[in-house]
């Protein structure tokens, strides 16, 4: 009877100290898509931020409802139709592709007002609001676009992109990364701002960009911002980020093994 009682006791205090299950519900774009479609990257990248959060947190759950290409704005039009469940944690990693697709950021006042989907600051209180609706005990935390290096894609050279030195609609990125630092501070979120805090900048996007001299014809290496003067054709030339060219990105734009560490140490620490 009394190794009954004691074996109970024991079953009854793991039971009572194991940690507790953390569903989490990662909303995004490509850079959260990409976690779980690593063939994507021509397998550059090992693990994505969830991955290596929930590596080291088993007792977190994620689900990845990052949306290739996707704006703030089409999560938004969407959000009735995406499956979204009840989470303990929800992330909202949106921006990037809104400034790219030159969306019109609005005003504090779109996002007070409700005012729907036809701005960005409109968007994100549509999607705010909803996680706030499947559980308002939830924590919800804002991850702001990191800054753009000059992106080109490495399965079609033709999908390509200018970084975030350059405005896009007379907008600069950082103008939405402010953007949602200010919905934080309003809405009393947590914000992981990858833009300003990461350590992530144009110096160290990529090591280089393989281009030809102009003059010469012959391929160099270019470091930033020099490549930003020096013309890219997608149907003649090779692709500028040979392996050697990773950094924190292995295209430019999205990160790579080094990059997403950087984003799950910045996130581990608001997680909890």
């Amino acid at each position: 009877m009394k190794k009954f009682f004691l074996l109970a006791v024991l079953i009854f205090l793991s039971v009572a100290s194991a940690p507790r299950k953390i569903n989490w519900v990662a909303i995004g774009d490509s850079i959260t898509y990409l976690n779980d479609h690593k063939d994507e990257t021509g397998n550059r990248v090992t693990k994505g931020y969830m991955t290596l959060i929930t590596e080291k947190h088993p007792q977190i759950e994620y689900i990845n409802q990052g949306h290739n290409g996707w704006t703030s704005i089409n999560i938004a039009d969407k959000i009735e139709s995406l499956g979204l469940v009840k989470a303990d944690v929800y992330t909202i990693f949106l921006g990037t592709n809104d400034w790219w697709q030159g969306k019109t950021l609005g005003s504090i006042d779109d996002y007070e007002n409700n005012s729907g989907t036809g701005t960005v600051y409109g968007a994100f209180r549509v999607i705010t609001s909803k996680l706030k609706s499947l559980n308002k005990k939830a924590k919800i935390i804002l991850i702001t676009p990191m800054q753009r290096g000059d992106f080109v894609y490495i399965n079609s050279a033709k999908n390509n992109a200018y970084g975030s030195y350059r405005k896009k609609n007379k907008q600069d990125l950082e103008e939405f990364v402010n953007a949602i630092v200010e919905i934080g501070k309003r809405e009393k979120l947590p914000v992981v701002d990858l833009y300003h805090d990461s350590g992530i900048t144009l110096d160290n996007m990529v090591n280089f960009k393989r281009l030809k001299d102009p003059q010469t014809g012959n391929y160099e290496n270019y470091g930033y911002p020099a490549y930003t003067a020096v013309p890219f054709d997608p149907e003649k030339d090779e692709y500028p980020y040979p392996v050697e060219a990773i950094n924190m990105t292995y295209d430019g734009l999205h990160p790579s093994d080094k990059g997403y560490e950087v984003i799950a140490g910045m996130l581990e620490k608001v997680l909890f």
